[in-house]
């Protein structure tokens, strides 16, 4: 189906839900975390949603590709700083896991999405979501 907008793509509304939750783990975080790994955490999260919005916003495949691979970085990112969380005990594991689980099927629409904007030849405005399935 041809995608007009960014918040068509279900990569997006995923990325979405998961800044939600991370927003809401990270109320859990000791006082002292609110201007380190919070804002830290947080700021990645919202940074993949931003920049799959963004780069769709572009116009231009080449810069949505970009904004795609960006978006990629900060999910590894949030991630990484949702470990650490794990490993100084402000978020337990079980928690954890399912935010990561979540991040991980958002990697492979970034990374089908990515692929699909690769191999067409369609303007970025009506580019075509891939049908793959995502575990």
């Amino acid at each position: 189906m041809p995608v007009k907008s960014y918040r068509d793509l279900d990569v997006w509304k995923f990325s979405k839900e998961l800044a939600r939750d991370i927003y809401e783990i990270t109320k859990r975080f000791p006082q002292d975390e609110r201007y380190g790994l919070v804002q830290q955490i947080r700021r990645a999260a919202v940074s993949v949603m931003s920049n799959i919005a963004e780069g769709s916003g572009r116009r231009s495949k080449p810069e949505f590709m970009r904004f795609i691979n960006i978006a990629s970085g900060s999910l590894c990112e949030m991630e990484a700083q949702l470990l650490l969380a794990v490993d100084l005990g402000y978020v337990d594991s079980k928690a954890a896991g399912k935010i990561i689980a979540n991040a991980d099927r958002i990697s492979k629409m970034l990374y089908a999405l990515y692929q699909s904007l690769s191999k067409t030849t369609t303007p970025v405005t009506e580019y075509q979501v891939p049908s793959t399935e995502y575990a």
